[in-house]
């Protein structure tokens, strides 16, 4: 990519430092095997014929309704749906996203009341809600409880969802209070980081800010609803953390100003609040190139990284400079990235889902390439494979075609190595009609469809199915929060309007999955 040829010129004065700002069966075998392109073949514009076979409605084995397409074979069934009651008798939020799925932290915890007993594993599910302000979860870890502007409180946070022996037993509230929770991580002690996806310098009545990420317990009462501050405020989208090391990766949704940042802790000692006693964030700059455009990219383009420290990761948003390229004039910089940005660290267009396997990181950009209209960062999507030994980074696949994949945002990796895409690219029509879509990659990159949104309701298929949700065509709403139970037999997804869980069952082993 073209490095940026910019001035420095504008100072800005931040808690940390003055500073000059820019005007701105493995994943390891699927990195391996992805050589570079053939001649004049630099981006991926088609799927291959998935190994699963063709798409077909498929009835929800909880309503009957025909939620999803997938392959001849496979099953599912949908629970958590918005507004549903929950335990408490609280109506469960909406707008589903990122996800995470876990073994319950001791026998039976959360399963009792009546939930049935098995000899079956139980597994928690760990469920973001993205929404702004609106109705607040009451939880039994919150955050923000003052008014936000106009009268109006936080209704963004987590609810917990507990499986036992294949079926769903239940939903609590565990994190109120918080704004637009989109994605966020596992981490290797079990319970889960929540990431606040906003970019404001907006305090509440209560003197709470926003942008921060939270850690979430499976065991609801243990979650404190404190933010990680130094981890950053800015639009974040995912977390991933290096089991080695303890090292937390993170990425940033803004387009065309979108960091790659890690968080190295103070205290490793992985435990729920350890992550609390502080750390350093760094961002990633190329080594030998300032300000490195990767909003554009060709599979196999490489970069080799090294990181910079942002000093002050609380920093307020700034108006961008302007020149700064690639964005509308008056647009902000988050306070990390303008930090980052002036000791030469690069800019992704929308970094979003990241996922640690095999001492790899997948990081998704889901607006790689361009447009039709030749502008940068409004492409179709990419996945970049970033090796922590040797700390370079790979474009493994970029789509030059909706046909192939259309902004793909959430990623997960099966316990066998398998690549799983939730698309965000709205209706992306293909032969099986209008509808998001998940997406598989092959070893060798390259990607294949494994289900699509099939959601449009009746009023009366919703009354018979006991549902409260509006009647509409939902197939353009994103899948997000795919995750798969600890065996690998389950694949846990979310589609995020009108706000539904499903749990999805087949035979995987047909194919790199």
């Amino acid at each position: 990519m073209d490095d940026l040829d910019v001035s420095r010129r504008q100072v800005l004065k931040g808690s940390a430092a003055a500073m000059a700002v820019g005007a701105i069966g493995s994943l390891g075998g699927l990195h391996a095997n992805q050589a570079m392109a053939a001649a004049g073949d630099l981006t991926r514009m088609a799927p291959i014929p998935s190994p699963y076979g063709a798409l077909a409605p498929v009835a929800d084995r909880s309503t009957g309704l025909p939620l999803l397409q997938l392959p001849r074979g496979f099953s599912y069934q949908s629970f958590g749906w918005s507004g549903d009651r929950m335990d408490d008798g609280q109506a469960c939020p909406d707008r589903h996203d990122g996800m995470a799925v876990m073994r319950a932290p001791g026998r039976g915890h959360g399963l009792g009341r009546g939930r049935g007993h098995g000899n079956g594993p139980d597994m928690v599910l760990i469920r973001n809600h993205e929404v702004g302000a609106g109705t607040p979860i009451r939880a039994p870890g919150m955050y923000d409880t003052g008014d936000i502007g106009g009268g109006q409180v936080s209704g963004g946070g987590t609810t917990t969802l507990f499986w036992r022996d294949g079926e769903f037993r239940g939903i609590e509230p565990s994190l109120g209070g918080t704004l637009v929770n989109c994605a966020g991580g596992l981490t290797p002690w079990g319970t889960w980081l929540t990431c606040e996806e906003i970019k404001t310098n907006a305090v509440s009545s209560t003197g709470k800010k926003h942008g921060y990420v939270f850690e979430v317990d499976p065991r609801n009462e243990r979650t404190s609803g404190r933010p990680l501050v130094q981890m950053g405020r800015f639009s974040h989208e995912a977390v991933a953390i290096d089991p080695r090391t303890g090292i937390v990766y993170l990425t940033e949704d803004d387009r065309n100003k979108s960091g790659l940042y890690r968080y190295i802790p103070h205290d490793r000692a992985g435990r729920n609040g350890s992550l609390e006693n502080g750390g350093r964030l760094q961002a990633a700059r190329v080594r030998g190139r300032a300000n490195a455009d990767l909003t554009v990219a060709t599979i196999g383009t490489q970069v080799a990284l090294e990181w910079v420290n942002v000093p002050d990761p609380d920093l307020d948003s700034i108006v961008a400079p302007s020149g700064f390229p690639d964005i509308a004039a008056g647009d902000t910089l988050s306070g990390p990235f303008a930090q980052a940005w002036a000791e030469g660290a690069l800019r992704m267009s929308r970094g979003e889902g990241i996922w640690y396997a095999s001492g790899k990181m997948l990081i998704v950009d889901t607006a790689t390439g361009v447009d039709s209209r030749g502008r940068r960062g409004r492409g179709n999507g990419a996945v970049w494979v970033l090796d922590l030994a040797s700390q370079t980074m790979r474009a493994l696949f970029v789509s030059g075609d909706q046909l192939a994949a259309h902004n793909p945002d959430n990623v997960t990796v099966s316990p066998r190595g398998g690549v799983v895409l939730c698309e965000d690219g709205g209706e992306s029509p293909d032969n099986y009609g209008p509808g998001a879509r998940l997406i598989g990659l092959t070893r060798g990159g390259e990607s294949f469809y494994l289900g699509k949104n099939n959601v449009q309701l009746t009023a009366i298929q919703i009354a018979n199915a006991d549902k409260t949700i509006a009647e509409g065509d939902y197939r353009d709403s994103e899948f997000c929060g795919a995750c798969w139970d600890p065996t690998g037999r389950t694949l846990f997804v979310n589609i995020q309007t009108p706000g539904i869980t499903v749990a999805i069952t087949g035979p995987w082993q047909r194919g790199p999955l």
